[in-house]
């Protein structure tokens, strides 16, 4: 960002309620608690965006990234019932499925060799064996030696760990050793135990969740951290759930990237009894993110839950990433997200252009593969 831009909303805040917030920014000072409750607090969505926008530019530039990947979610068939959640089915349901390793390297196969990253997860199935998921990376790993894999959520691992009687590092090494590069950030949901224990009856505590991560950055792999919100949460909430990604980075740098999830309530217990967060309240979330994760390297703005055109002026507000293709997202199309099950590559190159940012397909670990100026 230019001098003139820094000049201009550090000028447009003076005499308001985020001048304190904005002379922190441009100092490079970093944003704390009563920082946080006053930018959710703000109407000022302009200087919010001006703000976070000035941040991501510091960090990124004008790139914005995208890959060219397919989700796999290997089976549906979930042992936990959360209340956010349409997807999972139990064993007998006549549309429980579970996916074979051949199955999950035919849907890759159909793809070529263009894919830059395979993103997997899947329900808690308690009738698949360990060796099942040493299979499927190794697999992969054999067929698509140069695709990054991104696999099993937190939640993920803790279960295999209880159900295989394994220590958490001893699951995570035998499925890096057999082709696994990072992991996703899926099971987060809110780091609050009252509320995990409200909507996510039957998942790990929030200490769970962190410290599989902790073990995984100690062991080199790198991983996203994600939050659901726009269900039961407070704003303090979201504050603190910022706040114990942020030093948990100050203490590993493991994460890569923060995903702020929409809730989608379509089809899960709790369908017309929270109310859809507004267009002006997601572009703030993805704001404070930006601004509050001051030790993340990216911000991702997740076009499937957000629409393709909120995905785009997210990208001024913060978000220098629109995750990727999917090929065909499964997981928020059966809560009722109206967006495309998947995108094109021109499509994703045209939505950053149109919003004037430069398109960088990278893989799952942000190594740029090819800029589209």
């Amino acid at each position: 960002m230019t001098q003139k831009a820094e000049k201009d909303f550090s000028v447009s805040a003076e005499g308001t309620s985020l001048a304190f917030v904005a002379e922190k920014v441009k100092k490079g000072v970093r944003l704390d608690r009563e920082d946080a409750h006053t930018l959710l607090s703000s109407n000022d969505i302009h200087l919010i965006g001006a703000m976070a926008d000035y941040k991501k530019q510091q960090l990124s530039g004008r790139l914005v990234y995208f890959t060219v990947n397919k989700q796999i979610n290997y089976t549906n068939i979930c042992g936990v019932h959360c209340k956010v959640c349409a997807y999972a089915k139990g064993k007998h349901a006549k549309d429980a499925y579970t996916m074979s390793v051949e199955q999950i390297i035919s849907e890759l196969s159909a793809y070529g060799r263009e894919l830059d990253e395979v993103h997997i997860v899947g329900g808690l199935n308690p009738d698949l064996k360990f060796e099942y998921y040493v299979s499927m990376m190794r697999e992969i790993r054999s067929r698509f030696p140069s695709i990054t894999i991104k696999a099993f959520t937190a939640t993920e691992i803790g279960y295999f760990a209880k159900l295989y009687d394994r220590e958490i590092k001893e699951v995570l090494s035998r499925l890096i050793d057999a082709g696994l590069n990072t992991m996703p950030g899926g099971g987060a949901e809110l780091l609050i135990d009252g509320i995990r224990s409200e909507l996510f009856k039957g998942k790990e505590s929030k200490d769970e969740w962190l410290n599989t991560h902790r073990i995984a950055h100690s062991l080199g792999v790198k991983t996203n951290a994600t939050m659901l919100y726009g269900h039961i949460e407070t704003d303090d909430d979201i504050i603190s759930h910022l706040d114990q990604l942020r030093s948990l980075q100050d203490e590993t740098s493991g994460f890569l990237t923060f995903v702020p999830l929409t809730f989608h309530a379509a089809n899960t217990p709790l369908h017309n009894k929270v109310n859809t967060p507004t267009g002006i309240r997601k572009l703030k979330i993805i704001a404070l993110s930006r601004l509050y994760l001051d030790n993340f390297p990216h911000i991702k703005a997740y076009w499937v839950m957000l629409s393709e055109g909120i995905t785009q002026i997210a990208l001024h507000f913060g978000a220098d990433d629109i995750d990727g293709t999917i090929g065909q997202e499964k997981v928020t199309h059966a809560a009722g997200a109206l967006t495309p099950v998947g995108l094109t590559n021109n499509k994703m190159i045209s939505m950053i252009k149109d919003s004037g940012y430069i398109p960088a397909q990278r893989n799952g670990e942000y190594k740029v593969i090819r800029i589209y100026q």
